[in-house]
């Protein structure tokens, strides 16, 4: 009788959630109505009456969050004044909020794909060409790379 084929398997360290990145963005703009702000954001809506609109959201809750986004650092307001009006801050994103642009496609990618039935809402189009954009994961010398050829490795900790 044959012995079934040993796989090895290489188990990591486990991460404590403390110190986890997922966590910790998670903490930061983890909430729904923070994800849907920066959704708007993204597609270029800056002032809070046109982002209020959009979104259905009461003016107290988005208040809280477009002050959270800029707190964090991840959005910056900028002063505007339409004639005759008074001046009003209107939003926009920092570097850092940008940098969030990937967490945002990819989760629209999965709703497209898994909830949306191949139909999708809005599609991301390259402004010049008008192709489609979509989020790939790549090495630091571009090569593309499949979900099964990462591997995590625990980093040392500096200690001060």
């Amino acid at each position: 009788m044959s012995q079934p084929s040993q796989v090895p398997t290489t188990r990591r360290a486990a991460v404590d959630p403390k110190e986890c990145s997922i966590t910790g963005t998670l903490a930061a703009i983890g909430d729904r109505w923070s994800v849907l702000v920066l959704r708007e954001l993204f597609y270029g809506v800056r002032r809070f009456n046109d982002i209020q609109h959009d979104l259905g959201i009461s003016r107290s809750v988005l208040t809280d969050r477009l002050a959270r986004l800029v707190e964090i650092g991840v959005a910056r307001t900028e002063p505007y004044q339409e004639p005759g009006d008074r001046v009003r801050q209107q939003y926009r994103l920092t570097r850092k909020g940008v940098r969030l642009l990937p967490v945002l496609v990819g989760l629209m990618e999965w709703g497209d794909e898994f909830l949306s039935n191949g139909d999708p809402p809005v599609v991301l189009e390259e402004r010049d060409s008008g192709e489609q954009v979509r989020l790939e994961l790549r090495s630091t010398s571009g090569a593309l790379v499949a979900p099964h050829q990462i591997v995590t490795r625990a980093r040392r900790r500096r200690v001060d």
